[in-house]
């Protein structure tokens, strides 16, 4: 790599600097990484764990809906179906991890009442009702966590590149340019030195 700087003592100093100040950004940028990846991977383990719920909640759910089918005839349980209406009352939000704006759904947990009548209906729809309400909650977490654990991906990729040039690049570079200058330095003063000397032997 070509040292592209003049051989002065200013130089070695500010050269110094600038290499305690890539030191400094690689040791935080390194810590940021830890904990986003930390992070992360906790995430990961919550949405393996829900996406194991949804899984077991989705077939109790349908056990429950082929109940109301039977009961209840398929007409009438798709009648009663499109006449419930769409339960969309969330907000997003953001909270910070280390710099990144990670989504939160809010929303209430509450009851619905139904929105059918008791006439021929019967408690296996309300139970159906209930559990397939319960799979909504999980997705709504399960969505969270997912693009929670993008967010951290891409930014633990960009933290990556970012410690990369500087160990590869920024680091390598400044540590030439120190090693360049004070050897350059050095070698003049051993110069400047054995030159004074053979002036004084010279006088005497």
């Amino acid at each position: 790599m070509a040292v592209l700087v003049a051989p002065t003592k200013s130089n070695l100093i500010k050269a110094k600097a600038s290499l305690a100040l890539a030191n400094k950004g690689f040791e935080l940028l390194d810590k940021k990484r830890n904990v986003l990846i930390k992070e992360m991977m906790s995430l990961v383990d919550q949405a393996k764990a829900i996406q194991s719920q949804i899984y077991k909640a989705i077939e109790g759910a349908y056990g429950g809906l082929q109940t109301v089918n039977i009961t209840m005839g398929i007409k009438n349980v798709e009648s009663i179906a499109h006449s419930i209406p769409k339960d969309e009352q969330f907000e997003v939000l953001l909270k910070s991890v280390m710099g990144v704006d990670i989504p939160t759904l809010k929303y209430d947990r509450k009851e619905v009442l139904p929105s059918y009548g008791f006439h021929n209906t019967n408690p296996a729809l309300d139970e159906a009702t209930h559990q397939f309400r319960e799979v909504k909650y999980m997705i709504y977490e399960l969505a969270e966590i997912e693009n929670s654990i993008y967010k951290l991906a891409k930014e633990i990729e960009k933290t990556q590149k970012r410690t990369n040039a500087l160990e590869h690049i920024q680091m390598p570079k400044y540590q030439e340019q120190v090693k360049y200058i004070q050897d350059v330095l050095e070698e003049k003063e051993r110069e400047d030195f054995f030159r004074l000397k053979r002036i004084k032997g010279r006088s005497n």
